[in-house]
């Protein structure tokens, strides 16, 4: 491999020839050979990298036209074009594990954009400190990246996807009106419920997420930047954060501002565990339709049987013919990832040590794993299981009528105790309610026709 050699404050450093990247992307590489290849930095976050280092040049060169000059700002901004496109992700090498702040993250895309820079423009134009990292420090570049990436996410990828799902739910659930089947509650028979009434729990619980989701996202689109190193805004110019930010929200297409107390937004990360937690209740809620899904599905022959799902692969290396629910088993698989990534976002959230807080990149990159992973399982689960569930209503029906809690719709003519005594004696002797309730003599045969009527219970 061919090398050049580049230097920063420490001295000079090999650097591989093909990339743009500089000493001290460089350095820690060196420094930290931990979880190379499989933990690198997300690439939300480079993404709002470009987003956030172009908002800058913009608001520089506005503010300082003669530090950022039209020159400078233009080829910053081309660059920054092909970082959040995605051209020059083989420049971003830098794992999860590295500084807490994520200062060397920082640094890797002023080197990249300084170099790339230069590059293009044939000479030493752009140095990665002086001009891209202008009025700016990693402290309020590396939060600020976090809050664009997260807020991004969930508009774009988790929001829609939660929205597709409600979609398929809400024809079910008109596909299926009419339909009247046995409750359960503790995995027991309980009374009569509508398919359509527990498909609209289904779809209620994520319309519930959802705005949970919602809710949480004014706070992320409050930015750091502008506070630089400790909150104060040195070396920043009057009216940079709130320029900065106003390009961020024209570049996104999102209207983020600049946060009103910058001692805060560098040292705290409660807007993110705030809407973690709300991407945690979505799992929660998730785990819980895929259950019943699969519950539902159980069989063909020896479980419930109520509904059928698509058949989308074999299920057993040994058993011919066998069909899983996999999709439900993946979804189930990911909202134990999300619970598992909220307490590590927890934990990272109150680090805040004084004036920074120092386990960033680790809280950046659970959170967006979550935010990726809902939305991706959710689109597979809307897809190749949801979408396809089919009422085995022959089933349904055959359950529904062989529930000994259907005695619930007798307790105002016969009584509570009285109506125990009917259901105990109709499982002990596996007859139907109509002949216990009429051998014990609580109605007569024409009176329990008049009101046994389960599809009128619910």
């Amino acid at each position: 491999m061919d090398y050049r050699i580049e230097h920063d404050s420490m001295g000079e450093v090999r650097v591989p020839a093909d990339k743009y990247w500089g000493a001290q992307t460089q350095r820690s590489r060196e420094n930290f050979p931990i979880g190379v290849g499989l933990e690198t930095m997300p690439a939300e976050i480079i993404r709002a990298f470009g987003i956030l280092k172009k908002a800058a040049a913009l608001a520089n060169h506005a503010l300082r036209p003669e530090k950022m000059t039209e020159e400078k700002r233009d080829f910053i901004c081309r660059v920054c074009d092909e970082v959040v496109s995605g051209a020059l992700d083989d420049n971003f090498p830098l794992v999860v594990w590295q500084t807490g702040s994520g200062t060397q993250s920082n640094m890797n895309a002023n080197e990249v954009i300084a170099s790339r820079g230069n590059a293009l423009a044939g000479r030493k134009l752009l140095h990665p400190n002086d001009d891209i990292n202008m009025s700016q420090s990693s402290n309020d570049t590396f939060p600020t990246a976090m809050h664009i990436a997260a807020a991004l996410s969930l508009e774009d990828r988790v929001l829609p996807a939660v929205e597709g799902l409600i979609k398929t739910l809400l024809r079910l659930e008109e596909e299926n009106r009419g339909i009247v089947k046995s409750g359960r509650t503790h995995l027991q028979d309980a009374t009569p419920i509508a398919f359509s009434q527990e498909i609209s729990g289904w779809r209620t619980s994520l319309e519930r997420s959802r705005d949970l989701i919602r809710l949480s996202l004014p706070p992320l689109r409050e930015l750091a930047l502008g506070g630089t190193a400790v909150g104060t805004g040195l070396n920043a110019p009057k009216g940079f954060d709130t320029l900065a930010a106003a390009e961020i929200s024209r570049l996104t297409g999102k209207a983020f501002t600049t946060a009103p107390n910058k001692f805060h937004a560098l040292t705290s990360r409660d807007e993110l565990v705030f809407a973690h937690g709300a991407l945690k209740a979505l799992a929660a809620d998730l785990m819980k339709i895929a259950n019943d899904i699969r519950w539902l599905a159980s069989g063909p022959r020896d479980g419930l049987g109520e509904i059928f799902i698509p058949e989308n692969e074999p299920g057993s290396s040994i058993m011919p013919g066998k069909v899983n629910p996999t999709q439900c088993e993946a979804v189930t698989m990911v909202a134990v990832q999300v619970m598992g990534n909220d307490t590590a976002v927890g934990i990272a959230a109150s680090q805040g040590n004084f004036e920074l807080n120092v386990f960033m990149p680790v809280l950046a990159y659970n959170f967006l794993q979550s935010a990726r992973l809902l939305a991706e399982a959710m689109e597979s689960f809307n897809v190749h299981c949801v979408s396809g569930i089919r009422a085995n209503r022959e089933k349904m029906d055959k359950n529904l009528r062989e529930s000994l809690m259907l005695v619930t719709a007798l307790n105002p003519y016969i009584g509570y105790e009285n109506g125990a005594k009917t259901a105990k004696l109709a499982y002990r002797e596996n007859i139907s309610l109509r002949e216990a309730c009429l051998r014990l003599g609580f109605l007569t045969a024409e009176e329990f026709d008049r009101v046994f009527h389960p599809e009128q219970m619910i």
